[in-house]
């Protein structure tokens, strides 16, 4: 990548010349899902030719630096590369970069061809789809404006970037994971940062009300201007009515200047060529627990794949789609077996992170259900955890700047032990001391 390196992340190299006649495995998505099918394939020994697909013309990366230290600058791009070409190479799999699949046209065994957007076709004898998701457009006037940016992959990274030396002032719209970690990364940067939240409370989907709580006074006494229940009317440019936004109205009328305005209000998973394929969808690419499609020869990973919830205790055909790295290479492990023949389940806790300034979020297991809370904070440490009980026992907890917290009960969660609530609500005691069977 050369003297590029801290402006091109995964920058590109040439597009192969072809394909086998048919590789033994397309992969369609250069993510991290996709990445982890393959290289967890050659580890279980299937030794077919694989066809790594990606739409970007970047070589696959990974993403969640994107928003915290690729965007301040701290590290290079060339560290967020998965792997080597040598390594692709070496393992027999073709990456393929900047090719958009359109249609794909598959017989009952499982194989068949697609077919790009640039005419190239590449046939296949199994197929596995980890196209990720994509970002949430919000439908607003003005939403075409220079400086309305999105933050999902590298080349949103880049165009933010580039963006961010000539700005004052940015608005957030959406108070989750990726719009606060932004949002801290760009007041780090000197920014005077606005976040918006349409929903009385931060980061809703993912953490209770006390964590979210938690959150806001802690962004808010660092200086983020965050906004709760609001929602932007319109964007406008200058008076001279030139292309680049220069502000926020607000639905009551307010104003607030901005050069850069950042959406984050979560993502849609790319279900469009499984719904082409007749594959069964609904709120993503519907797999079982060997994570292949209603198909039976087409398997599903990642972020685009529902699929029952395998988190020991969930209810009898409850199903989740999980948005994280640790998902991506789990689930990426219980597909690798299914294509070689062999029936592996889930076997992790899914978990989650989260840095946003200084505070390291930390989330082990799923909250739902929950019937109760035990808080733990330790002002002195600037710790704060919760953990979320169902009917007595532990199922899942948030951990800000508390590792401990989040291992002792991520491994509780795997060995299917349990944390007792009265013991854990001294923030003194240490989870993993008072671990049980019951």
């Amino acid at each position: 990548m050369g003297t590029q390196a801290a402006e091109q992340p995964a920058s590109a190299t040439t597009h192969p010349a072809s394909v086998p006649a048919h590789t033994g495995l397309l992969i369609i998505g250069a993510s991290q899902s996709g990445v982890q099918l393959a290289v967890s394939l050659r580890a279980l020994g299937f030794d077919e030719h694989i066809t790594l697909l990606g739409d970007e013309d970047h070589r696959p990366y990974q993403r969640p630096a994107l928003s915290k230290e690729f965007l301040q600058g701290t590290v290079e791009s060339e560290s967020l590369i998965f792997r080597s070409n040598d390594y692709w190479a070496e393992h027999n799999v073709e990456l393929v970069k900047g090719e958009y699949i359109v249609r794909i046209d598959k017989d009952a065994d499982g194989s068949g061809v697609a077919h790009a957007s640039s005419g190239r076709e590449f046939p296949f004898k199994r197929l596995a789809l980890t196209v990720g998701a994509r970002a949430r457009k919000l439908d607003i006037d003005g939403g075409d404006l220079d400086g309305v940016l999105y933050l999902r992959n590298a080349d949103d990274a880049l165009a933010l970037k580039a963006r961010v030396g000539d700005a004052t002032d940015v608005v957030v719209i959406g108070g989750g994971f990726i719009g606060l970690e932004a949002a801290s990364s760009l007041q780090k940067m000197g920014k005077n940062v606005t976040v918006l939240e349409f929903g009385p409370r931060l980061v809703g989907r993912a953490v209770g009300e006390e964590t979210a709580e938690y959150f806001l006074q802690a962004h808010r006494s660092r200086g983020l201007d965050i906004r709760l229940n609001t929602s932007a009317a319109r964007f406008t440019s200058n008076a001279d009515g030139g292309a680049s936004v220069a502000a926020v109205e607000l639905q009551d009328g307010t104003v607030l200047p901005a050069q850069i305005v950042l959406i984050g209000i979560g993502v849609i998973p790319n279900t469009q060529l499984a719904e082409q394929l007749g594959l069964a969808v609904d709120n993503g690419v519907v797999v079982d627990r060997f994570a292949l499609a209603s198909d039976g020869s087409t398997v599903a990973v990642g972020d685009v794949a529902n699929m029952p919830n395998p988190v020991p205790g969930s209810e009898p055909g409850e199903r989740i789609r999980l948005e994280s790295v640790n998902n991506a290479i789990e689930h990426a492990k219980v597909a690798a077996y299914s294509l070689t023949g062999r029936h592996e389940e889930y076997a992790g806790i899914p978990w989650f992170w989260s840095n946003q300034a200084d505070l390291k979020l930390q989330i082990a297991g799923l909250c739902n259900g929950f019937d109760a809370t035990v808080l733990r904070r330790d002002e002195e440490r600037g710790k704060f955890s919760v953990l979320y009980y169902r009917q007595g026992r532990i199922i899942a907890a948030d951990c800000v700047n508390a590792p401990l917290d989040f291992m002792a009960v991520k491994n509780a969660l795997a060995k299917g032990r349990n944390i007792p609530a009265d013991a854990a609500a001294d923030p003194a005691t240490q989870l993993k001391t008072i671990t049980t069977d019951s």
